[in-house]
């Protein structure tokens, strides 16, 4: 059986009722703030956080994170690397689907071709076509070989995007796969809201704690404050940075925000200039970073004047943190190496929905038009944006996001031109030296060696510019001091905190 592309796409019209939920006597209906309505809850898509922060909700994958970001098991109980090659992942014996079957090795190995499968367009279609073989000698037991070696695979399988859905599910418009997670699928109010109920056979003992969680969209982030500081919900991401220190100062709510998220600009390598690697570095020498930390972050922030590879990171490297640092005479001489000594237009693509977005872009705009390149904003809503962005539909865009992992690895999803088409890089752009240098470190085991090897793809990805990078800023989460259980995730894996909700508690 195979999840058609029509009917998964149609299932985000209507989200069903999913067979197996039940909620529970105790433990009560948490209220929980989105920052927009889920674009699409494919499970193998990336259509953003708030889509992230559901699927984290009604799925599991074989892995995934511990509240500190270490790697713990979820659907496999245990794994181990057998060989270079070889990785043995042992299943869980009481983990369910909510329709109360059990999710075996065969159903895993099932997910993984449907993800590689050569007409996918699952964000990991590319990792997964690594694969070589997968065995499973019993139910339990999934023997994957690679096609070469995989340091990073286990963090492959935490993702979010790697969720383990029910081969057996029902198919057609308004049905959803069927997963393994704490919640259920109760109802929904398209773009309004969606209603989970705790699955009463979930793997763990004693989770979720909630009976509940009721999923509510506050587009305007305002809006989103004030149902906070008003109790009409319990929790809101995306806290505004303007709003933090009210939050702090609210006796009756708590702030729980980590560095880890960043901004940073994508090209579309087909349009006019933008395929010319001076040209993408000159807009890196052209912006002052420190603006949009002030204007967006108000100051909760720093500046990314290179790759995003965090401070404290063993892969990070002080001189390379620097490599696109502010030099507007450089940008412009830059410029005029390429043939534009008297600049280019373009546009910018943004989204009004996240006021860190539409502020962003307005400084970059600034920057921009200051070296001679006249760049006009578009600013749509969050579902367009990110539209426009998977089919290429843009000059130069705006982004936010975090890298997959803590992993220098999970940079890759955001500089790898091989990679199927997404609006979290840019397009038409590949960088062969790049990939090579990317795929020798997911393959090396030896820490040191790997170090290397990503310190010079940071060289190579400085030279080409992939991607510019802009402001790390702090992601927060507000919630009323009553909730226990929920926690900001640490670094690159704050947009996993979702995962969290399976330990939250109203006390």
């Amino acid at each position: 059986m195979r999840f058609t592309r029509r009917g998964l796409i149609a299932a985000t019209a209507a989200l069903p009722f999913l067979p197996g939920g039940a909620a529970r006597a105790q433990g009560g209906t948490l209220r929980f703030g989105l920052s927009s309505f889920p674009p699409s809850l494919l499970p193998w898509a990336n259509t953003g956080t708030a889509a992230a922060t559901v699927k984290l909700l009604i799925h599991r994958g074989l892995l995934s994170y511990a509240p500190d970001g270490t790697l713990r098991g979820e659907i496999a109980e245990s794994w181990r690397n057998e060989s270079p090659t070889v990785w043995v992942f042992t299943l869980r014996d009481n983990a369910l689907f909510h329709n109360g079957e059990k999710v075996t090795a065969a159903d895993v190995k099932w997910n993984i071709e449907q993800i590689a499968a050569e007409r996918s367009t699952a964000h990991y279609r590319a990792e997964m076509q690594q694969v070589a073989s997968i065995e499973t000698p019993d139910a339990r037991t999934l023997r994957i070989t690679t096609k070469a070696p995989i340091a990073t695979l286990p963090n492959w399988m935490a993702s979010y995007h790697m969720m383990i859905v029910n081969p057996r599910s029902p198919t057609g418009a308004g049905v959803l796969p069927i997963g393994a997670g704490p919640f259920t699928i109760r109802a929904q109010e398209r773009g309004t809201s969606i209603d989970l109920v705790a699955f009463d056979r979930y793997y763990k003992p004693g989770q979720p704690k909630l009976a509940g969680i009721r999923l509510i969209a506050y587009a305007d982030e305002n809006l989103r404050v004030s149902a906070i500081r008003a109790g009409d919900v319990d929790l809101i991401e995306y806290v505004p940075w303007q709003a933090m220190a009210a939050i702090e100062a609210d006796d009756r709510l708590r702030l729980d925000a980590t560095d880890g998220p960043f901004m940073y600009l994508n090209f579309n390598a087909t349009r006019p200039h933008l395929g010319d690697a001076r040209v993408r570095r000159a807009i890196g020498h052209a912006i002052k970073r420190d603006d949009i930390v002030k204007v967006a972050f108000f100051g909760r922030g720093s500046p990314l004047q290179g790759m995003p590879i965090a401070p404290g990171s063993e892969f990070f490297d002080e001189a390379l943190s620097r490599g696109q640092a502010y030099d507007p005479d450089k940008a412009k001489s830059l410029l005029r190496e390429a043939g534009l000594a008297n600049g280019f237009s373009t546009t910018l693509l943004s989204t009004a929905q996240y006021g860190m977005h539409k502020d962003t872009a307005e400084v970059v705009q600034q920057h921009l038009a200051a070296v001679g390149i006249q760049a006009e904003l578009r600013l749509p809503d969050w579902a367009t944006r990110v539209n426009l962005g998977n089919r290429g539909q843009f000059d130069i865009a705006v982004m936010g996001t975090a890298t997959d992992n803590n992993d220098a690895d999970g940079l890759n999803t955001l500089i790898d031109g091989s990679l199927s088409p997404s609006y979290v890089r840019s397009a038409g752009l590949r960088i062969p030296k790049l990939e090579e240098l990317m795929q020798a470190g997911r393959a090396e085991f030896d820490t040191a060696k790997r170090r290397e090897i990503y310190l010079q793809a940071q060289r190579v990805a400085l030279e080409e510019a992939p991607l510019v990078g802009l402001a790390w800023r702090s992601q927060g989460y507000a919630m009323k001091k009553e909730i226990t259980g929920f926690k900001a995730m640490p670094g690159a894996l704050n947009f996993f905190s979702g995962i969290t909700l399976e330990d939250a508690a109203l006390s």
